[in-house]
């Protein structure tokens, strides 16, 4: 049995590779590390420690951490290829305090002690990432965990570390090719896949699969080391679920005179949901990584090392079933079961106000993701006690995500020459809390009728994001031999990022009703398939799975239309279009760009000292950093004049305050809007300290305090505000010449929800970590502690009224209405109202000042605190087949005075991300090449976003994933492996503001992986 103390535990990783070869090189692999990290070689032989497999990742692992200058968790691969998760996302979830939010069914963005993904900061080899996601928060599924050799999260900052994280810093690694000790390494994987859920979903792919390889070698006298490898990963994405909507609407139900527990605005009303949907899901992800590093150190104070890291994900997927809404305010509603002031059922029925319908559901979404990181860096021992590294990067990250929508109603008779909607709809339901409702539905026998069910809708909806980072750093290390300093470290980083957005649109027909102008689409036999439901949803009503190819080949047979970025003929300021028809001017408002430039410098201090007889290392520093933040945007610019004819106010171009014509995609040209630049500056002193006390050999104390800041996500910095105005319908009596209006004002409304004027999160913190690493076996226990003071948040303010005029917004006193005949039967084309002169009739319509939205960062903030518990133990003091048998299990509990209301003020909630209970579980054996272990991951309730029609802030039920895995070595080169992913088909389970407002039930199915190693 070998003992590890910590002067042999170092030497030996030095040794082999591990943490570093020569401190030159070790400061070209990391920028971030402290010259005291750094022991001078030692004349003494070392013992290499012999250890293979799991315990291998766990014992390097724990020795990083127990050699690092501040409070982290690392995880380390025996080899590269090694780590055996779908992703890094899965990876990181197996150290304290960090959880992940599952997107369908996989782990995906990482939750930090309570914080959510805008809030965690991610490197690759020291090089600040941007994301596929439009935000600053890091898709690790992005990241295949057979191409990153080691993985860091940085609890407590240093003045070295990029800023930006208020979380943590997650810091990623790919192999360095230099720091093997063989000449070569090949390593491949390759393992079948199988989702046993997927077999219950037509058309769902049930099979999948992981492929990697890699190699590593030295050449010319070990000076030129070069590493190269690729990982592809093909997997079925499936789900069954049930997902409640939003509960916006708000009526007197009960009629019960003196009820008062309503909202302020209605003190008699009950809240009542949008509706809900049931749908199966499928797919296919497709994952492709690749990494590339060529290293050359042509003698010993001199390394060049160019790096490239390439990762495109793509998915494809499929949504159908049914989309209930239930109809808002003006629907039937007999029966009502009210819980807590709740509606959660009853009959809803449509009246001639409501929009109560049942859709059936067949979108399709595509997403197209890449990520690419490419790095040049040199690292040069000038003389023994001065180094310097230059490092040039690029990092850059487009998504390509497609919306895409083919709804179809239920209809009268699908072969009439005017089909026309069946408005005799009735839906009953009960929510059961979080288990599946009961529900019914008087069309249920129509909904797998082809002369009933007709097509009224195709959409589709781009959002195409490009996010590029290009940045220059030079870091130096000066040691020095005095009293309590060991070196000095000082260094520059100058970062350029460029955010674009486009957005874009089309749409086709009607989903509350049947379009006469844009007729629905009669489907065929052939177009279709009838689609039942199993197990536990097996009592949802059967429906007709539409191809979404055949069905628009039949539609469009010119050609599928391609989506457009537009005005829309109907947009404020066009001045060539024919002034009627849908304003989508969202599309050029929400689109643009974004800038950032970001200076930033730093000097930290090494310290290694005593104080009495206990050694003392760490650092203290300050991080200066100088940002610039930029957004391109419409501005409004017009003026108000007077109609001379009609007395009224009328909004036009004004040139002189730099209107332009803008033309659209389609030609459409707007003349009320400039183009503008707003930018927005602003510093920051960032001071940090970090001192670890060696209590004895084998214990130690950490303690930290620093200042840390984060930046708003960086698509929240796009200033896209737009006003609009309510549309108002008018129509006229055949008989009586009366004309009714839909409302007697138009409300106006804006919408800036983005802001380059948004400062930074802010927050000063404290750990503490008390740290005892096993003399007798591998292992450590760790108790550390947290506390963060975040002084603020972002937050979406909704002001109404709003005083439109004198916060310098021009909007026009009145509109002017067309009026339309009332219709003599339903789906009637719709007919101008004329005079007698045989010219359309319009009537004048006062303006009204409604809401405004926008984001600030004044939400009120407050304390995160927090403990971690950590034990890792091999047990090899046991005799026999016992000694191979390991466990590895932490525990976090977080807590935080932060209350928050999300979602339109609908929703109380936590702090989106906190979970205060998180643990994990890994209890491990091995035995003569054979290894086994059961892995589970546990979460409890948290707040985050479910996606349905639009994003809805929920919150949702605690979770227990257990996963499963073993391995035999077959030989010294071949191995084999199963593994099983959650391996209890946990679902996902989320509520409103409480338990009887049914959020989501989604269930993903279990995942099965056979598949061999070989290495060489």
């Amino acid at each position: 049995m070998k003992t590890f103390k910590p002067s042999t535990i170092m030497a030996a990783l030095i040794s082999s590779g591990v943490a570093f070869s020569a401190a030159p090189l070790y400061a070209q692999e990391s920028p971030d590390t402290s010259i005291d990290e750094v022991e001078r070689p030692q004349e003494d032989t070392l013992e290499r420690i012999e250890v293979r497999g799991f315990s291998t990742s766990l014992i390097q692992s724990l020795n990083q951490k127990r050699f690092s200058d501040t409070v982290s968790e690392q995880i380390s691969a025996d080899d590269l290829g090694g780590l055996p998760d779908v992703s890094m996302a899965d990876a990181l979830t197996r150290l304290p305090g960090i959880s992940a939010v599952r997107t369908g069914g996989q782990a995906a963005q990482i939750n930090i002690r309570g914080l959510s993904g805008d809030f965690v900061f991610s490197t690759l080899n020291g090089r600040e990432q941007v994301s596929t996601s439009g935000s600053r928060a890091i898709e690790f599924d992005q990241y295949p965990s057979e191409l990153i050799s080691e993985a860091a999260v940085y609890k407590s900052p240093k003045a070295s570390l990029i800023e930006g994280g208020i979380a943590g810093t997650v810091e990623l690694k790919t192999a360095s090719p230099l720091a093997i000790e063989e000449q070569h390494k090949f390593s491949a994987n390759m393992r079948g896949m199988y989702n046993d859920r997927a077999s219950e979903i037509s058309d769902a792919t049930e099979y999948g699969h992981r492929l990697s390889f890699s190699y590593q070698g030295k050449f010319l006298d070990d000076t030129l080391g070069v590493s190269l490898g690729y990982a592809r990963l093909f997997q079925p994405s499936v789900s069954t679920q049930f997902i409640g909507l939003a509960y916006n609407g708000q009526v007197d139900v009960d009629g019960l005179e003196g009820d008062a527990d309503g909202p302020a605005e209605c003190p008699n009303c009950e809240l009542i949901s949008e509706g809900f949907e049931m749908q199966h899901k499928g797919g296919e992800e497709t994952r492709d990584g690749y990494v590339a590093a060529f290293e050359w150190a042509p003698i010993d104070t001199f390394t060049l090392k160019a790096d490239a890291f390439i990762s495109k994900f793509d998915s494809e997927a499929f949504a159908r079933g049914f989309r209930v809404k239930l109809g808002g305010i003006n629907a039937g509603i007999t029966n009502p079961v009210v819980v807590n002031n709740n509606v959660v059922g009853g009959t809803f029925s449509r009246t001639d106000n409501s929009f109560t319908r049942v859709e059936l559901v067949n979108d399709d979404n595509q997403d197209f993701d890449s990520v690419t990181n490419l790095g040049v860096n040199a690292a040069w021992e000038i003389s023994p006690d001065l180094s310097v590294q230059f490092d040039v990067s690029r990092s850059s990250a487009e998504s390509d995500f497609r919306n895409g929508l083919l709804w179809s109603l239920v209809g009268d008779d699908a072969t009439a020459a005017n089909p026309a909607f069946d408005e005799n709809v009735q839906i009953s339901y009960l929510l059961n809390g979080l288990n599946l409702p009961d529900i019914g539905f008087n069309q249920t026998d129509a909904f797998t009728d082809l002369d009933r069910v007709m097509v009224s809708k195709y959409g589709i909806y781009p959002f195409e994001n490009k996010d590029e980072l290009d940045a220059y750093r030079v870091d130096f290390q000066y040691y020095v031999d005095v009293p309590i300093i060991s070196g000095f470290e000082f260094g520059y980083r100058y970062s350029d990022r460029e955010y674009n957005n486009d957005r874009s649109v089309f749409e086709y027909g009607n989903d509350s009703a049947f379009s006469v102008s844009e007729p629905p689409l009669r489907l065929t036999s052939d177009m279709v398939e009838q689609v039942d439901w199993s197990g536990d949803f097996g009592y949802f009503p059967s429906y007709l799975s539409v191809d979404l190819n055949s069905a628009l080949n039949a539609w469009f047979p010119g050609g599928r239309p391609e989506p457009v970025q537009t005005w829309g003929p109907g947009a404020a300021g066009v001045i060539n279009g024919p002034g009627t028809g849908p304003a989508t001017a969202w599309t050029l408002q929400e689109s643009g760009d974004v800038f950032e430039t970001v200076n930033s410098a730093y000097l930290m201090a090494n310290i290694n000292t005593e104080i009495g007889s206990i050694p003392v290392t760490g650092n203290v520093g300050v991080r200066y950093v100088k940002s610039k933040q930029s957004s391109t945007t419409l501005q409004r610019a017009t003026q108000l004049i007077e109609d001379l004819e009609t007395g009224t106010s009328v909004e036009v171009s004004d040139p002189t305050a730099g209107a332009q014509n803008i033309t659209d995609d389609v030609g459409l040209i707007n003349n009320f809007y400039r183009p503008a630049l707003i930018s927005h500056e602003y510093s920051d002193v960032l001071p940090s300290i970090n001192l670890n006390f060696k209590l004895t050999d084998d214990t130690q104390l950490r303690v930290a305090a620093a200042k840390v800041m984060g930046r708003a996500p960086i698509n929240r910095f796009a200033a896209n505000a737009s006003t609009t105005i309510e549309t108002v319908t008018a129509f006229q009596d055949r008989d009586s010449g009366e004309i009714t209006l839909s409302n007697p004002t138009a409300r106006v409304s804006g919408n800036a929800r983005n802001s380059p004027y948004l400062e930074p999160f802010y927050a000063t913190q404290y750990d503490v970590s008390w740290e005892y690493y096993f003399s007798d076996t591998e292992g450590a226990l760790v108790i550390a502690g947290f506390y963060k003071d975040i002084e603020s948040f972002v937050e979406d303010i909704e002001i109404e009224p709003y005083d439109f005029e004198a916060n310098g917004i021009v909007i026009p006193d009145n509109v002017s209405v067309p009026v339309y005949l009332t219709p003599e039967f339903s789906g009637q084309e719709a007919e101008l109202a004329r005079d007698e002169n045989g010219d359309p009739i319009f009537v004048t319509v006062p303006t009204e000042n409604g809401s405004y939205s926008t984001a600030v960062n004044n939400a009120e903030g407050g304390y995160i605190r927090g403990l971690e518990v950590a034990y890792t133990q091999i047990y090899s003091m046991l005799p026999g087949m016992l000694s191979g048998l390991g466990v590895s299990a932490s525990y976090s509990y977080t807590e935080s005075e932060i209350q928050r209301t999300l979602g339109d003020g609908v929703y109380a909630a936590n702090l989106p991300g906190l979970s205060e209970n998180v643990a994990t579980l890994t209890v491990f054996w091995e035995y003569e090449g054979f290894e086994t272990r059961l892995s589970s991951r546990y979460r409890d309730a948290f707040v985050s976003q479910q996606v349905a029609v639009n994003d809805q802030v929920v919150n949702f039920d605690d979770e227990l994933v257990i996963d499963y895995q073993a391995s035999y070595e077959i030989s010294e080169n071949w191995s084999v492996l199963f593994q099983v992913n959650n391996l209890t088909d946990e679902p996902t389970k989320s509520y409103f503001a409480s338990e009887e407002q049914t959020g989501t039930i989604q269930y993903f199915g279990t995942q099965y992986y056979l598949g061999m190693t070989y290495q060489l």
